[in-house]
């Protein structure tokens, strides 16, 4: 099918919720695309965020072979060897205190998950969460997100949610304070899709500090950041805190859709048989596919790559932004000026990249595989790309 044929399929037969990209993709290798008529992009946007290892990485590839050549699915009523594996490389990779897991089909489901864990384990029913996060679109995930255009239709049926600006400990304080009812603080450590804001690592530590005080537990949302993309596995490690909770997807299965909702030891009493619950979480096609992802990062020492990528973007793209925000393979160039036509002529030049929230702010998702060369590449075609915006 040509590019043409299947825009129009897809304008047809689904429903109209997404603005697209005028390009079709079928198939992808390593940091690259292609088109429906061959053409070749470097891709810096990775699905939303999604192929930490490349496009079709060779050992998850393998291991997905594998699996669906014995057994492409049984519930979480039996037991499994490649979940066992699974769970246990995410214990060995995951914070200490965390190695505790239920494996879901996406993040808005990891957060869901974290928020009812929180609810029972303290007893409470108040959240705080933070002005910019973007935690999910189902309904008890889309309660503690920011965006009122997310959240206006369904404001009925939503739980409250206490927000409170980004990186002010004085609000979080005062929020806790009026209140003892509140079961949980949840944030995104690096605010991706608001522009990739962060606060001094201080702010982290307060927050842990002012949980631990309250018996309030604290969810670090890793949709993005986790899994090592910030180069550690989890970005908490860098503020040396450990969260109650943390929730993973996006990266943890190179493409396949999973979800993981890690849980502290502490917690572990509160939970009973049957308070959560997934069909499809855990399946085995996902299992093989984050053992795979996993034992790649570790054995290929990847994580270590996330701040020399981060560095060489700033190199290449300082004289020409006014910020480079963000941690490893999670960038965002600050313009001081909407960028949406530089992310345009991106595209025309061959580079696949981002906007977010703050139209000035544009997201770059490269893989940890990222090499000197695709870091050429994209400087070539950032350059010119700037020149004809400028």
């Amino acid at each position: 099918m040509t590019t043409e044929e299947i825009t129009h399929a897809e304008d047809t037969f689904l429903i109209p919720t997404y603005r697209k990209l005028p390009i079709a993709l079928v198939r992808g290798e390593g940091a690259y695309v292609w088109d429906a008529e061959g053409r070749q992009y470097l891709d810096f946007y990775g699905g939303h965020c999604v192929t930490l290892l490349g496009h079709c990485p060779p050992r998850v590839v393998q291991a997905l072979h594998r699996q669906s050549s014995s057994l492409l699915f049984f519930s979480n009523v039996v037991y499994s060897e490649v979940r066992a594996r699974a769970a246990a490389l995410l214990a060995q990779a995951a914070p200490d205190g965390l190695g505790n897991t239920f494996f879901c089909n996406s993040g808005t489901e990891a957060v869901e998950t974290a928020l009812k864990i929180a609810r029972k384990a303290t007893e409470r029913r108040g959240i705080i969460a933070m002005q910019g996060d973007f935690h999910g679109r189902t309904l008890g995930s889309l309660a503690v997100t920011w965006n009122s255009a997310y959240r206006a239709p369904y404001q009925s049926v939503l739980p409250d949610t206490h927000f409170v600006p980004f990186g002010d400990l004085a609000e979080a304080r005062q929020a806790l304070v009026t209140t003892d009812d509140i079961a949980a603080i949840v944030l995104e450590p690096i605010q991706s899709i608001a522009g990739m804001v962060q606060a001094p690592p201080a702010y982290y530590r307060e927050l842990r500090s002012m949980c631990t005080d309250t018996g309030t537990l604290l969810i670090f949302d890793e949709i993005q950041t986790g899994v090592g993309r910030t180069g550690t596995f989890s970005v908490a490690e860098q503020y040396d805190i450990v969260p109650d909770l943390v929730t993973l997807a996006k990266s943890l299965g190179s493409g396949i859709p999973v979800g993981a909702t890690l849980v502290h030891d502490d917690l572990l009493p509160s939970i009973e048989y049957g308070d959560q619950g997934s069909t499809f979480g855990g399946g085995m096609i996902a299992m093989a596919a984050v053992e795979a992802t996993l034992q790649t990062i570790i054995d290929d020492g990847l994580m270590s790559r996330a701040p020399e990528v981060f560095h060489s973007i700033q190199v290449i793209t300082g004289a020409h932004v006014r910020a480079v925000r963000g941690r490893g393979c999670l960038i965002g160039l600050d313009f001081g000026r909407p960028c949406a036509g530089v992310l345009s002529a991106l595209r025309d030049n061959g580079v696949l990249a981002g906007g977010s929230g703050d139209p000035n702010v544009m997201r770059l998702m490269p893989p940890l595989i990222t090499t000197e060369k695709e870091l050429s590449c994209f400087a070539d075609a950032f350059e010119e790309s700037v020149t004809q915006h400028h």
